[in-house]
């Protein structure tokens, strides 16, 4: 789980050229995508989204359910339903195609009893787990034990459908539980997961006592399926004028298709099941097979209408989706409620046997409210001001909205905000319960917290009222249209207009002749007069020709007298001041004469003399100076709009052998971008015989169709068309000649710019030639793919491109510098995109290879390079081994191993013969490396061999040069300690020397001491004398 404010995306690169100008309108009108809107993400896909009165946001994803904060930015508690500490899924649940129904863990999540005097509110959970269990929970805090719980409540299929409404009823006014669900699946996969009791088997809508401890059924409150009736999926459950009504339809869960109509079950709000009827809901108006599946549903009760989504099928892959595949039908719940029979169509009653007897009767939806568009997920109803306001989600992450008008009549959508990742809306969108001005957009993984309008793309109080945007209106004192939430002072209702306001009620400043001898300047519209202040300057002189104060409750009013002095003053600034806001204005009357209609005289400011029908300056007179006959203020002129490209009816007949001449097959491409596209080529026949040739393109139903006029006729079977920009959505294509009837081409997809996420691999070598891959979204509407280089400039590049990659080869930079990137760009009309970086780095180095046969019908060859991170696939390399006199052999490639010092490239040449004969007569390897070729040589000795035969010759030679060095210096220790030996010896022998010399000269002293001469012969002498501690031992 993750919490987090988005930043606004990066901003897009400049295009080489200017857009076109319709492109850059469209550019500045865009929707947000995603500036700074709050938004939460958690581990798995989100299942349902509930919003409580007081107690935030609850969001169940994977098997948790989790409590936030109403800005989403503060998680407040979290509940583990099936693990603690884990909200991944149990079963892992892939998304299936759309429309086909999405599975969730979760299947219930009911706020109730809100606001109840006395009672705090509750949650009622559903889960898949424990056979479809339910919980009752405190709404305040998750963590809280469960107050009451039950099994099998709800379906404990993953891909099976559940919708309840909590309601009162009864004497004693108990909290009861209406639940419809899918209990039982026919495919046998999936009927072991869990098994229903007996008495569920065939239920298909509930009635359960939420007050009870286990939520136990009531004794009467089953109603049962009709034998052979298959499948219902259920999409929602409300209240209405005291019933209950579950829209439904039958559903195949094996094949993905609606076995039977949309319809709408109703029972009584009571504390058992009245079945009161049911009724087809006919949504099928524009497609050949009717749209048979709900998406989603909303009840606008203010209204008392029911709004649906409806689908056709769009097959595997979507490719039967067309510009017609789903429609937005509203419904008038009075009608409903009146046709809703009691027939045992889909479910048992008493009165008849099961499909026998009238069938249920169809409803038609509100002609002028059905909206027809390709994609539609989802949709939620509310009334703003009166106004009915639609939001709807789609297929590629848009959330649009639609105005209804007085007689329920759809506008063309618009488009609020988009999902850059464009994953589809789910098919529930849920309001702020306490700030009205946002609804919460959920998608994959992902909550967002979206403002309801774009109110500050309107520039003018004009047109901010003209848009006719409930939720948007004009603050005075911030001069822009925005939220009155938004508005300052917004308590003063005079300082916020409104669209009931109207434009007329916008404040304008007129310059009116009043009288022959003034003109007066004031200020008309709705605002409040107090404490005003006008003043209107010279912009030339800069000189003030009037400045005035309001009289208590009137306006401010200036009033310059005629003077023939006045007639050089060109420009004038007219200034208001209401304290906390400025209205201000220029008027130019240079050109006052030469205007010739009296609406845009007076719209500039000049004035109209009638008689002589012509234009003037407003501060001089007319001539002659008849002021009652000749002033007369005319209407100011209304601004026409076109038709915004609708084509004009062909009220001419042609005749059949003229309808034949024009054929029309195919148009290319079929997909482009947001921008338009120039370069459109339609093919077919006998185009030259055509003078007046238009493309038609119709989209949504409610919108304008585009008229394009043709650009070129090639020759009789081609002609090229320039498509304009557009926004994402899918538009049927006609061609129309000299006026005649449209001959259908087929369908046109306008999808957003293009998307990179990866570029594999990101290195390659300087001699180029390898196959870069690009991975992202809409490949297909890209125009060019091109490598910019800081001295090269741009290079256009040959790619192949679907939609979701786009494969390349990297071009030859041999004349740059050995490492160098550069960027890889995506051209889309003039518009450049940067897609990543590609390095480019030194060719690789291959240092040799060998030949082995195992078996004399297959050969391996291996090559070895030094290591890089070239990543070189099969599709890179070509190897051929050269053998015998002029022999090749062609090496088919089969892995690569890397080592700590070199790279193997390993190849094998399979179904031959001698394959050891070719091994020894094997010459040289050539390796083509994209656009680098170049030759191997074989190795010598194999490398292995090489170090074991060098490795014990290292070995003797360092033994050898160790014993040698041994010797040398056990040769000079030798000498060292003999000549230390001689000359201790000869020290020796002369201290022995003095001994005995100085024993002879006190001879004659011994002699007269003791009257004789004792022995003293040599060796002991010099034991005496040089060792006398040895000599005293002996003795002793």
């Amino acid at each position: 789980m993750e919490v987090s404010r988005r930043k606004a995306p990066p901003r897009p690169p400049r295009p080489a050229a200017p857009l076109p100008l319709l492109a850059y309108l469209l550019a500045l009108a865009a929707p947000g995508r995603g500036a700074d809107e709050p938004v939460w993400r958690s581990e798995q896909a989100i299942g349902a989204i509930a919003a409580s009165q007081e107690d935030g946001v609850f969001v169940a994803s994977g098997s948790c359910l989790d409590q936030l904060d109403y800005s989403l930015e503060h998680s407040l508690s979290r509940l583990y339903r099936d693990q603690a500490g884990n909200c991944t899924e149990p079963v892992s649940l892939a998304p299936p195609a759309r429309p086909r129904p999405g599975s969730s863990f979760s299947k219930l999540l009911l706020p109730y009893r809100e606001g109840a005097a006395g009672l705090g509110g509750l949650l009622l959970t559903g889960w898949t787990f424990d056979r479809g269990a339910c919980e009752v929970r405190p709404l305040g805090n998750l963590s809280r034990n469960s107050l009451r719980n039950g099994t099998e409540v709800v379906s404990c299929h993953p891909q099976g459908s559940t919708a309840g409404v909590v309601y009162r009823a009864g004497r004693n006014n108990r909290w009861y539980l209406a639940v419809a669900a899918t209990y039982v699946l026919p495919e046998p996969e999936t009927a072991s997961r869990c098994n229903p009791a007996a008495s569920d088997h065939d239920t298909a809508i509930a009635l359960k006592d939420t007050e009870g401890r286990s939520l136990a059924t009531q004794e009467l409150g089953r109603l049962k399926l009709c034998e052979g009736a298959g499948s219902l999926h259920f999409v929602d459950a409300f209240l209405w004028n005291g019933s209950i009504y579950f829209p439904y339809y039958p559903y195949n869960y094996t094949s993905g298709a609606a076995t039977g109509w949309p319809s709408m079950a109703r029972i009584a709000q009571s504390t058992e099941v009245l079945f009161q009827g049911q009724a087809s809901l006919d949504c099928g108006h524009g497609h050949p097979d009717g749209r048979r599946l709900l998406l989603s549903s909303s009840l606008v009760e203010a209204l008392d209408v029911w709004a649906g989504v409806f689908s056709a099928a769009a097959g595997e892959g979507q490719e039967r989706r067309s510009p017609t595949t789903t429609a937005l039908c509203l419904f008038r719940m009075s009608e409903i409620q009146a046709r809703a029979k009691r027939v045992s169509w889909d479910f048992k009653t008493a009165e008849s046997h099961c499909k026998e007897g009238d069938q249920p009767e169809r409803v038609q939806p509100i002609a002028s409210s059905t909206l027809i568009h390709s994609d539609l997920t989802s949709v939620y109803g509310t009334v703003v001001m009166n106004r009915t306001v639609l939001f709807l989600g789609t297929g590629d992450g848009q959330l649009l909205k639609v105005i209804l008008g007085e007689n329920l009549t759809s506008n063309c959508p618009e488009v609020i905000y988009e999902i850059k990742e464009e994953t589809p809306v789910f098919y529930k969108l849920v309001p702020d319960p306490v700030k009205n001005i946002y609804i919460y957009l959920t998608a994959g993984k992902e909550v967002r917290r979206i403002r309801v309008a774009n109110c500050n793309k309107h520039k003018s109080c004009s047109e901010c009222l003209t848009a006719t945007d409930p939720h948007c209106g004009w603050c005075h004192s911030l001069q822009r249209c925005t939220f009155q939430g938004d508005c300052v002072h917004s308590e003063n209702l005079e300082n916020w207009l409104d669209i009931s306001s109207g434009a007329k009620k916008c404040p304008k400043i007129q310059i009116i002749r009043s009288s022959k001898e003034k003109t007066t300047v004031t200020m008309v519209g709705s605002f409040s007069p107090r404490h005003s202040k006008c003043m209107v300057k010279n912009v030339d002189s800069s000189r003030e020709l009037c400045q005035n104060k309001s009289q208590p409750n009137r306006t401010c009013t200036c009033s310059i007298p005629t003077r023939a002095t006045y007639k050089d003053v060109s420009v004038v600034n007219v200034m208001f001041s209401f304290g906390s806001w400025n209205l201000s204005d220029r008027f130019n009357f240079t050109n006052c004469s030469s205007l010739k209609e009296c609406p845009a005289c007076v719209e500039t400011g000049c004035a109209w003399c009638k008689s002589a029908r012509r234009c003037i300056h407003p501060f001089t007179a007319c001539d002659p100076s008849d002021y009652e006959r000749n002033q007369e203020q005319c209407p100011v002129a209304v601004e026409k709009t076109s038709g915004g490209g609708r084509p004009k009816e062909n009220k001419g007949n042609r005749t059949n052998q003229a309808l034949q001449v024009f054929y029309i097959k195919s148009i290319e491409p079929q997909k482009v971008s947001t921008l338009g596209k120039s370069n459109v080529i339609v093919t077919g026949a006998n185009f030259t015989r055509a003078s007046n040739i238009t493309m038609i393109l119709k989209g949504t139903s409610t919108c304008d169709k585009d008229v394009i006029q043709v650009s070129h006729v090639l020759n009789d079977t081609h002609m090229k068309f320039s498509l304009p920009s557009s926004r994402k959505e899918m538009k049927d294509v006609c061609i129309q000649f000299d006026g005649g009837n449209c001959s259908s081409v087929g369908s046109l997809s306008y999808i957003a710019l293009p998307h990179c996420s990866l570029i594999f691999p990101a290195t390659t070598w300087i001699s180029g030639g390898q196959n870069i891959t690009m991975m992202g979204r809409n490949f297909d509407v890209i125009d060019n793919l091109i490598i910019s280089h800081e001295l090269k400039g741009n290079i256009n590049v040959s790619e192949y491109c679907v939609a979701t990659y786009c494969g390349f080869l990297a071009p030859s930079l041999k004349s740059s510098k050995v490492r160098t990137n550069v960027t890889v760009k995506l051209r889309v009309q003039d518009t450049y995109l940067d897609c990543g970086t590609l390095q480019y780095r030194e060719d690789p180095r291959f240092t040799g290879y060998r030949v082995e046969s195992e078996v004399d019908t297959e050969l391996e060859v291996k090559i070895q390079k030094e290591n890089d991170n070239f990543n070189i696939s099969k599709k890179d390399i070509e190897i051929t081994l050269f053998h015998g006199e002029n022999g090749q052999l062609n090496c088919s490639f089969e892995n690569i191993t890397r080592n700590q010092d070199l790279t193997t490239i390993l190849c094998k040449i399979k179904g031959i013969k001698t394959a050891s004969t070719i091994a020894n007569s094997s010459k040289k390897v050539r390796v083509k490396l994209g656009n680098l070729e170049l030759y191997v040589e074989q190795e010598s000795v194999p490398s292995t061999w090489y170090f074991l035969i060098v490795l014990p010759v290292l070995l003797v030679i360092v033994i050898f040069a160790a014993v040698g060095v041994t010797r040398h210096k056990s040769k000079e220790l030798s000498r060292k300690q003999s000549q230390q030996l001689e000359l201790l010896e000869s020290e020796l022998r002369k201290e022995i020397r003095d001994g005995f010399a100085e024993l002879q000269m006190d001879k004659l002293d011994v002699v007269d001491s003791f009257g004789t001469v004792p022995f003293l012969d040599y060796k002991h002498f010099a034991l005496r004398t040089f060792f006398p501690e040895g000599s005293e031992e002996s003795s002793t």
